[in-house]
Parts: structure tokens; sequence; C-alpha cells
């Protein structure tokens, strides 16, 4: 029995970190619905970047409070120079471009930092591990569990609990009236694009020492996180959180019950979820 509930720990710690990078994705679909497929180009970058700042200053921290400050900037300057122009356009442009773009951040990670697989070290503090269930268990899993819950509930009492949150929303249901109330509702907009990239670079930087990266990890993370995004339903932070949590578990168990079916259990879930519930389990966008 400890060994099942020490492989649900590490399904929750998977899924905290399909959550991390959900959230950003979440948050620009659902609330300006704009499909951004660059998300995982972010992601890895910000992993990228966590590995050379660390190099640098050999502090994790810091990697972990600056690299989403850069990799929000990047997705600032993304919306402000190239997506602004295509929003009274399909989604297919803007699934256009935000493919190039992701293409782009990969080439430049491949030639910046070359194509082997790299990894980067726990925190001191954070790299060891403690007795739990009679086995142990690493600390920095425990520390990706609490930081996504603790994300989890911040981003809830921001969008529903703020001032901040209701601008926000008030936009998205009535745009030109918020406008007329002398808001500037297309730097809101801007300022939720850059900070769901900043999330994705925090996904990156918090992944790094338990996944690695190389250059084409971004399409196989957004891979699954798009499965979580269709899981929990589209535009759905409640969604998000708890089909990165589902993606996560069945990832893990599906690994250890049924490997034949590892690389497909997961698209199996999101097929019975699909069956169930055409619109994921918490149906379309609710904010």
């Amino acid at each position: 029995m400890s060994y099942y509930l020490l492989q649900a720990l590490n399904g929750c710690a998977y899924g905290m970190l399909l959550f991390l990078l959900a959230a950003g994705l979440s948050l620009i679909f659902g609330l300006m619905d704009v499909v951004n497929l660059a998300h995982g180009g972010f992601y890895m970058l910000g992993a990228y970047l966590a590995l050379s700042l660390v190099r640098w200053t050999g502090s994790f921290w810091i990697a972990l409070a600056v690299v989403p400050l850069l990799t929000a900037a990047g997705g600032f300057l993304l919306e402000w120079e190239l997506l602004r122009p295509l929003y009274r356009r399909t989604h297919l442009d803007q699934i256009l471009l935000t493919f190039g773009v992701a293409f782009v951040l990969m080439d430049l990670a491949r030639w910046l930092w070359g194509a082997d697989v790299q990894s980067l070290p726990a925190p001191p503090g954070l790299d060891r591990s403690v007795l739990l269930f009679g086995t142990l268990f690493p600390v920095y899993r425990l520390f990706v569990i609490a930081l996504g819950a603790a994300l989890g509930l911040a981003l809830w009492i921001v969008l529903g609990r703020t001032r901040l949150g209701a601008t926000v929303r008030a936009g998205v249901a009535n745009k030109e009236m918020t406008q007329a109330l002398g808001i500037d509702i297309g730097m809101v907009f801007t300022c939720v694009f850059a900070f769901g990239t900043g999330l994705a670079g925090l996904a990156g930087v918090v992944a790094a020492p338990v996944q690695g990266v190389f250059p084409g990890v971004d399409f196989e993370t957004l891979i699954v996180t798009l499965i979580v995004v269709v899981v929990g339903g589209l535009g759905t932070l409640k969604g998000s959180f708890w089909g990165s949590l589902l993606i996560g578990e069945a990832d893990t168990f599906g690994k250890i019950l049924l490997p034949q079916l590892a690389l497909v259990i997961i698209y199996l879930v999101m097929a019975t979820v699909l069956l169930l519930r055409p619109g994921g389990l918490f149906g379309g966008k609710t904010r």
C-alpha cells in the first residue's frame, strides 16, 4: 500500500508541473480567446535560461525569480508586436503565427545551448529525501506539489476576489463597455498574456531538475498540456487544476500498471472524458 501512496505523490508532483504550464495556457485562451502554440517554447526557454543563470550565479532561487520575468517580457513583445494585429482574424492565423514562433524558439535553443539533454540540480535544502510511508521520497517533489497548490489558490483569489480580476472579467464580458469606463483593456490583455508566458517560464525552471531540457521538449510538453486543457475544459482554470492532477496520476499509474500502454494511456483518459463530458470536466469557459 505504501508503494502506491508514494506513486500517488509522484503523480501529484507531475500533475502540479503540468498545472504550472496549463494555468498560463488556460488564462490566455480563457480570458483572451487566443490560441498560443508557442507556450511550450516559452517553457523550454525558461528551462534553458534557468540552466544558464544557475551556472552563472550559482543560485536556483535567483533563476526562479528572474526567469519568469524574462519570459513574461518575451510574451509581452509577442502579443504587442505580432498577435495584436491578428485579433480580428480567425484562430487559424494565431495558430500559424505562434506555431512559427515555437519553431524559431526551438532553433534558437539548439543554436545557443546545443542539442544534448541537460538537467539542473535541485537547490540545496531540496536535494535530499525524507522518509514517507517507510520509503525515501524526494523533498523537491514535495516542493513542486506545494508550489502548484499555492499558485492555484493565488490565481483563484486574484481572478475571483480582487479588483484586478474583476477588471479582467469585465473586459472579457464586454470589451467596449469596459473601455468606455476608461480602462485600457488592450493593455490589460497584454499583461495577462505576459503573465501566462511568465508562468510557462516558471514551469520550465521548476521542471528542469525533474525532467531535464532539450530542443523539442517544448512540443512534447505542449501536447500533454493541451490534453490537460481539453480534459479540464477549454479556458477553465479550475478544470486545468483537476485535469492536471488526473493526467498526472493516469500517466504515473499507467506506466506502473500497464507499461505496454504507457504511451497511449493519457489519450485513452482524454477520449473517455470527452465521451462522457464533451466540454471537458468543467465544461466550456468559466472564469
